[in-house]
Formats: C-alpha cells, sequence, structure tokens
C-alpha cells in the first residue's frame, strides 16, 4: 500500500470538506484538520492560500497526484486552444482510472488506480495497466471476465451515494462502458465545488 493511499481520510480533513462525498469520511464527525495542530483557529486565507487549497483539491480527488503529473496535464490543457480550467477538468476526467471509477466499478478513486495497475481492465479489449492511460471518446472499457466477482466489484455497483455520469455508458450486467464524450466542468458530479479558474491562477503567479 502506498503512502499516498494510506492517507486519503487526511486529505479530506487537511481539505476540511468531504471531497469524495463518502459517508464513512473523517469529515463527517470532526471538522477540524489532522495532527496535533488540527485543532487551533484557522486564520483567514491569502489569495494565494485559497488558490493552493484549489489545486490540492482538485489534485486530491484525483487519487492525489504527485505535483509533477498534475503540472504536467496543466501544461497540457494550456497548449490547447479553449478555456484552459475545462480543457483540464476533460484531461484528468479521461484518464484510465477515473473512468473506471466512474463507471462505479471499484468504491474508490484510489482503488481504481490500484485496480488498474493490477491489470483487471481491459480497453477495447486490449489489457491496460496504466492509471493514466488517456482514454479516447467511444473507448470501450471492460473489467477482466476473471476479476468481475472481486468484493471490490461487487461492492461498487451497490453503492447508493453516486451514480454514473451520463458522458459514460455503463452496462454492469456486463462490467462494460464507453466512454461517450468528454466532459465539461458542468457534466462532472463533484461532491464539492470545485474551481479550475483558480488553479489557473496558482500557475499563472506561480
Amino acid at each position: 500500500m502506498t503512502k499516498r493511499t494510506s492517507a486519503k481520510y487526511k486529505i479530506d480533513r487537511r481539505l476540511g470538506e468531504n471531497i469524495w462525498g463518502r459517508p464513512k469520511s473523517p469529515v463527517n464527525r470532526r471538522e477540524y484538520g489532522p495532527g496535533q495542530h488540527g485543532q487551533r483557529r484557522k486564520g483567514k486565507l491569502s489569495d494565494f492560500g485559497i488558490q493552493l487549497r484549489a489545486k490540492q483539491k482538485l489534485k486530491g480527488y484525483y487519487g492525489d497526484l504527485t505535483e509533477k503529473q498534475f503540472r504536467r496535464i496543466f501544461a497540457e490543457a494550456e497548449r490547447v486552444r479553449g478555456d484552459t480550467g475545462e480543457i483540464l477538468i476533460g484531461l484528468l476526467e479521461r484518464r484510465l482510472d477515473a473512468v473506471v471509477y466512474r463507471a462505479k466499478f471499484v468504491p474508490t478513486i484510489f482503488a481504481a488506480r490500484q485496480f488498474v495497475n493490477h491489470g483487471h481492465v481491459l480497453v477495447n479489449g486490449k489489457r491496460v495497466n496504466i492509471p493514466s492511460y488517456r482514454v479516447q471518446e467511444g473507448d470501450v472499457i471492460e473489467v477482466r471476465e476473471r476479476s468481475r466477482q472481486l468484493a471490490c466489484v461487487l461492492e461498487a455497483v451497490q453503492l447508493a451515494e453516486r451514480d454514473v455520469p451520463d458522458y459514460i455508458d455503463a452496462d454492469h450486467s456486463k462490467m462494460t462502458a464507453t466512454f461517450v464524450r468528454t466532459p465539461a466542468l458542468g457534466d462532472v458530479p463533484y461532491a464539492v465545488q470545485m474551481e479550475p479558474h483558480l488553479v489557473i491562477e496558482y500557475y499563472a503567479q506561480n
């Protein structure tokens, strides 16, 4: 288990928000941050602090990506003509681990990364074990037949707290999902408000 995976609940507490909308999130019980200084009263955030928080929230949501990974995706979004914030969200949602999570094949984004890594996922009939693999519109993602009875898969399909968004066409009887289209920010079912425009401001100044 990686350090990032084992520390996932700290992300919620550090940010003070239940960013995945999970019933088990510790934020539902304790609104203060982790660690011995977590209960200190927080001062008002500066503009930089607000921008940094927006970046950490978006980065954390997708499995707490490393700064190098996230910056590379942002740089790619910046190069494409159009709204950089919308393009950034589209690129993040096209990651294979994000699509596996959205299709409700696994219960968490962290489980999605591990699930892909361990070779349980096929894209257009071919096994892909790279979580950051970029899915294209029309691609068919499926759970390998011998992996369909895994406990995490059976648990995820029954989860009531989230639905499959309309840009993914999932068939849980066959454990397949088609990536229909690249979503806009308003299409993505975030449990909390994401602010990609603040992420753009952060990188513009740093």
